[in-house]
């Protein structure tokens, strides 16, 4: 007898090796018609449920009701979408259709160009394929035979990825006629596909490679209910109202041109937010012991070999031959700060060395992924180096979560989450320094009762790093700060300091950034607040109107009186009604609005409109200045309504 153990400890006997789905109907017919896919033996990766289980196996069956099936059904949505792209243009050619995170995609090889409009004939041919029912089968036949029977129907992609995976057999996952190479897994039958929507058509390379032809990509998401994908719709649409891209260019904050692809220019009032993101970090760097250094933007292309990123990294580089040497513009600050620290002599009273640059940083990335101010080929890091015994390794590493904290819970971005990225296959140095390095990482985040995650594989080529993903008000992820540890290239560049036993060793160094780049972290703040900064980091904090030409004096005199205590103030005194300036200056996100009218010249007071609409009138002149002073300086996050609420609060008192 075969025995298999379920979630409560029970177990299930069989005459021979079951399927998940024979498991499911031995447990109950409600839950196999619900059933999708399967786990077995606790690990995390879902399974199909035609999958055989063996003596002793520990099994989960995953229904509808599990969010884990919105996997399984977007798979399987894929496939019923290329099925209705080729029921409706056959000549069309498939390539692949993986799962993406909230949805999925489907490349095609089409002479047709794709419209909007197609995206709703597709939608209809998917439902009607649907409401047929059809059942998702599997079947596994050689790589001889599936190459064949691809080449046969014209399918040249297919035919490439089953060569290339060069092994004897393959899986096939049919729906009625239509089938498609696939390692699963899917959904049994195609009507536990509840609710679907396609989304957006987009170019793509195959295999991302810009030599070969361009495909169409086209985009979808499905649910196990209506409800979910109407949620989640809602939230694409604040998704694009959010768009820092759209945001950028309504606030006039940065710009770009076709002369320089990937390289933002920063207007005034952008720059604004730059500097001040960078005079904040510059304080913390002050009160932690940082170093401010500046290093330059070219050098000879031996440094990157010595580094290792030439070997590594060279496709992200941009190069360039003066005096018949090879030299690169800088992608990263690390090795000219291994430079900067061999150039004097170091003891260990001079560790730790913390060493920060602001320096702009180029790298070369495909035209197809640039993606506003997100995804650039120029910007900057608020990037350091810290060099340190070991020793001190556990003390700095947790020094640096500490601050991330500090910065994080100022923006208001408390919600993020913390990975261990362990060693790659493509990596430089020992077993034993990687074991070493991970294990540093591992202990600070337990001494510090930080939760964590493991990502196993996708560390630097020179050494493991914590990533610091943060989610946003509409619960995406997006991954800014970092901490690397790094042994590999004090030993490349033979850095060394003389120890207390008056011998030379060699120090770790700590790759770390707590923003990341200020170009992508100013992009996914934006789309956090919705546009509407703290009013430290607002390009103008307080906007003057005025009602009539009268109290255009009085209002000049407040805005003198703003800029000269560091105030960034604007009088609108234009000949326009008063709402509709009002409109204006909320449609630009302004803190502060405050109206003067006959009423506050003749009282010598001034009426505030804070965030939420509400009009405070009959505020002191230097009450109002003093409360946005006291919100600027202590970089509240809500700082008008609380401050100004608590005015009111004294005044009833």
């Amino acid at each position: 007898m075969i025995s298999v153990i379920l979630p409560d400890g029970s177990k299930r006997e069989f005459s021979s090796p079951p399927t998940l789905q024979q498991v499911a109907e031995a447990i109950g017919s409600r839950l196999a018609n619900e059933a999708v896919a399967g786990r077995v033996n606790n690990s995390s990766d879902l399974v199909d449920l035609r999958t055989e289980v063996s003596d002793g196996d520990r099994v989960e069956i995953v229904t509808l009701k599990d969010s884990r099936a919105n996997e399984v059904l977007r798979h399987s949505a894929a496939h019923i979408m290329a099925e209705a792209v080729q029921s409706l243009w056959p000549e069309v050619k498939v390539t692949i259709g993986p799962v993406i995170e909230n949805g999925f995609y489907y490349d095609f090889d089409s002479e047709r160009k794709f419209t909007p409009e197609d995206l709703l004939l597709i939608e209809q041919k998917m439902e009607e394929i649907i409401r047929k029912n059809e059942i998702f089968t599997r079947s596994q036949i050689s790589s001889a035979k599936a190459a064949q029977l691809f080449e046969g129907m014209g399918e040249r992609f297919k035919v490439e990825i089953i060569r290339d995976l060069n092994s004897e057999s393959v899986t096939l996952y049919h729906q009625g006629k239509w089938f498609d190479l696939c390692r699963g897994p899917h959904v049994q039958r195609a009507s536990q596909i509840k609710a679907i929507k396609l989304l957006s058509i987009a170019g793509a390379y195959w295999r991302g490679d810009e030599s070969k032809g361009q495909l169409q990509r086209i985009y979808g998401t499905a649910f196990t209910n209506k409800k979910d994908l109407e949620l989640y719709l809602e939230r694409i649409e604040e998704a694009k109202r959010r768009d820092h891209r759209r945001l950028g260019k309504d606030l006039g904050l940065f710009y770009f041109h076709p002369y320089a692809p990937g390289s933002p220019f920063f207007t005034g009032k952008g720059t604004i937010i730059y500097r001040e993101l960078q005079g904040y970090i510059r304080e913390l760097y002050r009160r932690v012991g940082y170093q401010e250094v500046i290093s330059p933007q070219i050098f000879d292309v031996d440094l990157y070999h010595r580094s290792g990123h030439y070997e590594n990294y060279r496709e992200n580089m941009y190069f360039v031959n003066i005096d018949e040497r090879d030299f690169s513009i800088k992608p990263m600050n690390c090795p000219g700060h291994c430079l900067l620290f061999d150039s004097e002599r170091r003891s260990y009273r001079d560790l730790p060395f913390r060493m920060a640059d602001f320096g702009r940083l180029h790298r070369h990335e495909r035209s197809g992924v640039l993606h506003g101010l997100t995804r650039v080929r120029t910007f900057c890091q608020d990037d350091a180096h810290i060099f340190c015994r070991k020793d001190q390794l556990q003390g700095e590493i947790e020094s640096f979560v500490k601050l991330l904290q500090e910065v994080y819970e100022k923006l208001g971005m408390s919600n993020y989450r913390v990975f261990l990225s362990t060693r790659p296959e493509k990596r430089i140095g020992s077993d034993e320094v990687w074991d070493f390095s991970e294990n540093a990482l591992k202990e600070a985040l337990i001494r510090l009762g930080m939760p964590f995650e493991i990502n196993a594989g996708d560390g630097a080529f020179y050494g493991p790093k914590l990533d610091v993903m943060f989610v946003d008000a509409l619960d995406r992820g997006w991954q800014l700060g970092t901490l690397q540890c790094d042994f590999n290239m004090p030993e490349r560049f033979e850095l060394k300091y003389v120890g207390e036993d008056n011998q030379a060793h060699q120090p770790v160094m700590l790759h770390r950034a707590i923003l990341g780049s200020l170009e992508r972290f100013i992009g996914v703040y934006m789309e956090h607040c919705g546009g509407r900064l703290p009013t430290w980091l607002s390009p103008v904090q307080v906007e003057v109107l005025t009602i009539t030409d009268h109290q255009k004096s009085y209002a000049l005199g407040l805005v003198d009186t703003l800029k000269e205590v560091g105030v960034r103030a604007h009088l609108d005194d234009r000949n326009e009604k008063l709402g509709f300036k009002v409109r204006e200056a909320q449609i630009q996100k302004v803190p502060y609005i405050v109206i003067v009218g006959d009423k506050e010249v003749q009282n010598s007071t001034l009426s505030v409109r804070l965030k939420g609409g509400n009009v405070i009138q009959g505020l002191g002149y230097q009450q109002v200045v003093d409360a946005i002073l006291l919100d600027i300086g202590e970089r509240r996050l809500e700082g008008p309504t609380e401050i100004f609420n608590n005015i009111n609060q004294e005044e009833d008192d």
